[in-house]
């Protein structure tokens, strides 16, 4: 897929841990496993803002495409 998801690398560079972010967003730790992993076919958009919001961080920062 040419969407990649960065959001382990958003996290290491926030010194954030996973079960930290799940709690701040209210998103269960196994739905944002599967965003890290990259194995998400989907994200709403609500989800986006509450992780950009938690991390600080802009839609781009999570989100690449890479043809």
């Amino acid at each position: 897929m040419p969407i990649i998801i960065n959001l382990d690398v958003m996290l290491a560079k926030r010194k954030v841990s996973l079960t930290e972010l799940s709690l701040k967003v209210d998103i269960t730790l196994s739905n944002l496993s599967i965003l890290k992993t990259g194995k998400a076919k989907a994200i709403r958009l609500e989800t986006l803002e509450a992780i950009c919001k938690a991390l600080d961080c802009q839609p781009g920062d999570i989100l690449e495409y890479i043809p």
